[in-house]
């Protein structure tokens, strides 16, 4: 039975950030992109993490988790050749679960409102908290091709403008999903949620 995989994506260059804020220990010392990893492999059977080449310690704490990765050899140019990756290596899933490894504060039951959209035969789905559309994002096995052909720094961001109607919202009471980590300042539970990105 096809099932639906998670993918989290991990290949960013932490730009803003200053250090490598994927491996950036959290309050209780846990780097930052292993918990992202933990909450969505929790979710989903099969869960991938897109990683850039150069990421050898990241891959070594993944594979202590028993996670699987996917090194993304084109990761520099943007968050849509990530993307394209990770769904490229699973294209017989029933659909795809994305997260963020720097949106690392979503509660279970906000993966689980996505979760059971797709189940339930959602095109496309997305949280939303107080009006503000979140993380993580779901697309059902339809979207395949859109998805893998994919580039730049979008993301999904074009696939979910272009049929905007077919896209199911999930509201929940949840700041997790619109807390995207960009400054070292955020990194605690109780930061400011910065602006949500699209995934």
């Amino acid at each position: 039975m096809k099932q639906i995989v998670g993918i989290l994506l991990a290949a960013g260059q932490s730009r803003r950030f200053g250090t490598d804020k994927k491996l950036h220990p959290l309050a209780d010392g846990t780097p930052m992109a292993l918990v992202a990893a933990r909450h969505l492999a929790a979710m989903c059977a099969r869960t991938i993490v897109v990683i850039r080449p150069e990421d050898s310690h990241l891959a070594a704490l993944l594979a202590a988790e028993g996670l699987e990765t996917v090194v993304c050899e084109s990761a520099a140019q943007g968050m849509g050749h990530s993307l394209r990756s990770g769904v490229a290596a699973c294209p017989d899933a029933a659909g795809w679960l994305i997260a963020l490894a720097d949106m690392p504060f979503i509660k279970p039951a906000s993966y689980h409102a996505v979760l059971r959209a797709l189940q339930g035969g959602a095109l496309m789905a997305r949280p939303v908290f107080e009006k503000m559309m979140g993380h993580p994002v779901g697309f059902g096995a339809e979207c395949f091709s859109r998805l893998t052909s994919l580039t730049g720094d979008q993301g999904g961001k074009p696939i979910l403008a272009a049929d905007p109607a077919r896209l199911v919202t999930c509201p929940v009471d949840d700041p997790g999903v619109v807390h995207d980590i960009d400054h070292l300042s955020e990194t605690g539970d109780s930061a400011t949620p910065a602006p949500p990105r699209s995934s």
